[in-house]
């Protein structure tokens, strides 16, 4: 039961993280209001991680900006890391 609320909330945070990539790829080329960095920091640290990578991969955002090539990579191999620590323990 645990597992599968686990991988329910992973699912949706992760599309709410590529969404918001999205949206803000889109705010950023009409010159409007943008996403916070540390919002998106946040979506990435509290799990979509790996949506944020898939949003700046197929939407070409954020990949210039060396805080999210090394940092948002560096959040999902620890993000990794704890759940394998949790597996194995």
């Amino acid at each position: 039961m645990v597992t599968m609320i686990l991988f329910v909330y992973a699912m949706i945070i992760n599309m709410i993280a590529v969404v918001t990539m999205k949206v803000d790829k889109h705010q950023a080329k009409k010159s409007q209001w943008r996403v916070p960095e540390k919002r998106l920091f946040f979506l990435a640290l509290f799990g979509g991680a790996m949506g944020i990578y898939i949003g700046m991969k197929r939407y070409r955002h954020k990949t210039k900006h060396v805080t999210f090539t090394i940092g948002i990579p560096t959040i999902i191999i620890l993000q990794i890391a704890l759940i394998l620590f949790f597996i194995v323990t």
